[in-house]
């Protein structure tokens, strides 16, 4: 029997944080007290009014096939929200809607990027952005960051193959809200040297401190900037799949051409999901992220109080800390000895092998058992 499968999926190594989920789950069924610090999900109910809008849309009969872009009164209430919220000149023939923001990240990647392109990663960054560029044939270029996070010599790794930089702001794993100057800087150097740009702006709506600014918003952006963007972190609907990009309308018809052959379009019902978290009361955000800074500055206080170094998490819901030996082999001690599950920092670039990634998208109480534990265990 043949099995050798498409060059393009063998370029991809497993996930790094495989081994520390299967771990975690086999300890759990052995009815162990596991403390998961690593998952990247809200731990939130999707608000009702959202769900009784996908439940009315069943009852309509809105569950057969859509337009392969997204339905008519969800592109036009994404590019409302695009033009009044984040300043991006848009109308709905610059947007797609997707099944997860993931996914159109990947039809991004697989519609402009080909064999020897370079595409530039802050180092660290989200782990299926480098998965994306190695199965389109690119190659992955990282960057360091600056000691505090808030900038990268993006400048001295550019070439003449450079295709793309892709920036994430709220970042993951950081939780770094990256400062006007830092983007500015890449706008000069996209515009300079003719590069696209992928601006992944899902965590957008989990602020603390620092502002919000949208790539394409800025002058001689909105020709070359991919905005990816979703309902999974903002509304609590990591489930429900329902993510958009917005770009200009050449990509966004090679993106649909993709689509139409591939998941053909997002869940009807889900469709209508989204127009009503847009439209409806967002005060679950503002509550939501009131709890998210709670957590935060519970888990800041003792990293200090420890002494442990850590990326300034000013969004999101994530912390990256310096764990000063090898993640993998922290990660794997910390769950067998501790039973508490954290991510390793080798799973989202090169540079970065002693830190580790958690989330405190989990309640106070279980972040107080991970706090005592992490003590436990570092003393």
């Amino acid at each position: 029997m043949i099995q050798r499968g498409a060059n393009r999926i063998e370029v991809v190594q497993p996930s790094a944080t495989l081994r520390i989920s299967t771990m975690a789950k086999q300890l759990a069924r052995e009815g162990k007290d596991v403390v998961d610090m690593s998952v990247g999900e809200p731990d939130f109910v999707t608000p009702s009014f959202i769900m009784e809008e996908a439940y009315r849309a069943m009852k309509e009969g809105k569950v057969f096939y859509t337009p392969s872009r997204g339905i008519p009164e969800l592109l036009e209430a994404i590019a409302e929200k695009l033009k009044t919220e984040n300043k991006i000149n848009v109308t709905s023939e610059n947007i797609i809607v997707t099944p997860g923001a993931k996914y159109a990240i990947f039809e991004a990647m697989m519609c402009l990027i080909q064999e020897g392109d370079e595409v530039i990663l802050l180092d660290p960054s989200w782990v299926s952005y480098e998965a994306c560029i190695l199965m389109a044939g690119g190659k992955p270029v990282w960057v360091p960051h600056n000691e505090d996070f808030q900038d990268a010599p993006i400048e001295d790794y550019i070439t003449g193959n450079t295709k793309m930089i892709v920036i994430n702001t709220p970042s993951n794993p950081l939780g770094v809200v990256y400062p006007e100057e830092f983007l500015k800087k890449v706008r000069d150097l996209a515009v300079d040297r003719d590069i696209l740009v992928m601006s992944d702006e899902i965590y957008e709506k989990i602020i603390f401190e620092g502002v919000h600014l949208s790539l394409a918003s800025l002058d001689g952006m909105a020709e070359r900037t991919i905005t990816i963007n979703g309902f999974s972190k903002t509304y609590s609907m990591t489930g429900w799949r329902l993510g958009y990009a917005a770009a200009p309308e050449w990509i966004i018809q090679r993106m649909n051409r993709m689509q139409s052959h591939s998941v053909s379009h997002p869940t009807s019902f889900v469709q209508y999901a989204g127009i009503a978290a847009l439209k409806g009361d967002q005060s679950f955000i503002h509550k939501m992220n009131a709890e998210f800074k709670a957590r935060r500055d519970m888990i800041a206080e003792k990293l200090q109080e420890l002494g442990i170094e850590f990326a300034p998490p000013k969004g999101a819901f994530y912390i990256f800390m310096n764990v000063e030996r090898d993640s993998n082999e922290f990660c794997e001690e910390f769950l067998k000895k501790e039973h508490v599950a954290v991510t390793p920092g080798s799973a989202f670039g090169i540079s970065y092998r002693t830190w580790v990634r958690l989330s405190y998208a989990t309640s106070r109480e279980r972040i107080s058992e991970f706090l005592k534990r992490l003590e436990r265990f570092m003393g």
